[in-house]
């Protein structure tokens, strides 16, 4: 009896239009932008108007994989609903990272809770968040946090 290989889960991403890259490889994947060729305003995500002056001459970009940390706030408690995160629950942080395009994305940090500041390095990270009702493995982000010293 020969053993069958299993095809590996597909995956999806958290939200459609989210990503640039191929999500089987996850080093490769960066966030996806929207840049208005009328006023350049950058939006997070595939767009088809702008997000600014409403027109339609807009283009899809990779954002870049790093950034600085801009402000940020520590959630101590579980959030209610479809928590996927840690079990037992563990504090994390959610911020705004300023990336070189002039866009700020607000996404959860990984790091210490404790030395998370201000100004701080942070870098991109794509991941498996969790498996949906239908087997797929769904694809989030964060941002990893360098400690300042």
């Amino acid at each position: 009896m020969s053993s069958a290989s299993q095809s590996p889960p597909i995956r999806v991403p958290i939200r459609e239009g989210l990503f640039c890259g191929d999500l089987e490889h996850l080093e490769t994947v960066s966030l996806r932008g929207t840049k208005c060729d009328s006023c350049n305003e950058v939006a997070l995500a595939e767009q088809k108007i702008c997000t600014n002056c409403g027109g339609d001459a807009v283009g899809q970009i990779a954002l870049a994989r790093s950034g600085v940390l801009w402000t940020y706030t520590v959630a101590r408690n579980r959030p209610p609903g479809g928590y996927h995160g840690q079990d037992p629950f563990v504090p994390f942080g959610l911020g705004l990272v300023e990336l070189a395009e002039g866009i700020r994305v607000y996404t959860p940090l990984e790091g210490d809770v404790q030395k998370i500041r201000i100004g701080a390095p942070a870098n991109f990270k794509a991941f498996v968040t969790h498996t949906d009702g239908e087997g797929r493995e769904v694809v989030g982000f964060s941002f990893a946090i360098a400690a300042k010293g």
